[in-house]
C-alpha cells in the first residue's frame, strides 16, 4: 500500500482543514517546498496535493506553491483542486504533476472526465469528496445527490488510474477513516481505492492497509503526520 502524504494549499501555505471547513484551517508549515521536501527526506515516495483555495474558486490559484514544490522534489505528485478544464489539465501535466484529480468536474461535466481519461491514460484520478455517501463538489461547499457508487460506477469503464475516497465528516479528526464505506466502494468496482480522512493512529493504517486485498491501493495521510502521531519508521515498511 502506497503512502501519501497531503500538502493542502490555502493562501500559499501548508495546511489543514477541519471537516473541510476553508474558515477552520491549521497552517502547519508557510513554506511548501520545504514541506514536500521534508516528506521525501523522510522516505515517502509519493505526494498528494490539493489547491484548496483553487477548489472553491474553480480555477487553479497556489499555481507558485505547486511550481516551487515540483522544483524542490523529484517525488511524483498528484494534485487536485479547482481543474475543471482540458487545459488546466495541460498545462499541469506538462509542468510536471504525474496524475490530476477530478472531483467537481466529474459531477458537472463527466463527458470531459471521460475525454481526459482517453487523452491521458494513467493520469486520471478521481477525486470522490463526500460526506457519507453524498459526493460534495466546489470545495465541499455544494453537496450533490449523486453517491459514491453511482459515480464511481460511471467511470468505471473510463479508464480513471484510481479513485481517491474522503469521508468530509472525518478529515481532519484523527477519528479513522471510514472503513465501512472504503471496503464498500472498493469491493464494488475494478478501479484501485486511495483512501482519505480521519487517519489518526497506527492502528488506523492497518486497518487501511488490511483492505489491499479488496482494491485499496493507497492511503492519504496529513494532519496525523503534521502533529507528529505517526512515526515515519513505522510507515516506512508500507510505503
Amino acid at each position: 500500500m502506497i503512502i501519501y502524504p497531503a500538502i493542502d494549499l490555502k493562501d500559499g501555505k501548508c495546511v489543514r482543514l477541519y471537516k473541510g471547513n476553508m474558515n477552520d484551517a491549521t497552517v502547519y508549515n508557510p513554506d511548501p517546498a520545504s514541506q514536500a521536501k521534508q516528506f521525501e527526506q523522510a522516505g515517502f515516495k509519493y505526494l498528494h496535493i490539493v489547491d484548496l483555495n483553487g477548489a472553491v474558486d474553480g480555477f487553479p490559484v497556489n499555481r507558485d506553491s505547486v511550481t516551487a514544490i515540483l522544483e524542490a522534489t523529484d517525488l511524483p505528485v498528484q494534485l487536485g483542486g479547482g481543474i475543471r478544464k482540458m487545459a488546466h489539465i495541460e498545462n499541469w501535466l506538462e509542468a510536471g504533476i504525474s496524475r490530476v484529480i477530478l472531483g467537481t468536474l466529474a459531477v458537472k461535466n463527466p463527458e470531459l472526465v471521460c475525454e481526459a481519461c482517453a487523452a491521458f491514460p494513467g493520469k486520471i484520478i478521481l477525486g470522490l469528496d463526500a460526506r457519507g455517501e453524498k459526493i460534495a463538489v466546489e470545495g465541499w461547499v455544494e453537496e450533490s445527490e449523486t453517491t459514491i457508487f453511482d459515480m464511481a460506477k460511471r467511470f468505471e469503464d473510463a479508464g480513471a488510474a484510481a479513485i481517491i475516497y474522503t469521508d468530509i465528516n472525518r478529515d481532519g479528526t484523527e477519528e479513522g477513516p471510514n472503513i465501512k464505506l472504503t471496503k464498500e466502494l472498493a469491493d464494488g468496482i475494478d478501479i484501485p481505492v486511495i483512501a482519505s480522512g480521519g487517519v489518526g493512529n497506527m492502528k488506523h493504517v492497518r486497518e487501511v492497509e488490511k483492505l489491499s486485498d479488496n482494491g485499496v491501493e493507497g492511503l492519504i495521510i496529513g494532519r496525523a503526520l503534521y502533529e507528529n502521531r505517526l512515526n515515519i519508521t513505522d510507515l516506512a515498511g508500507i510505503n
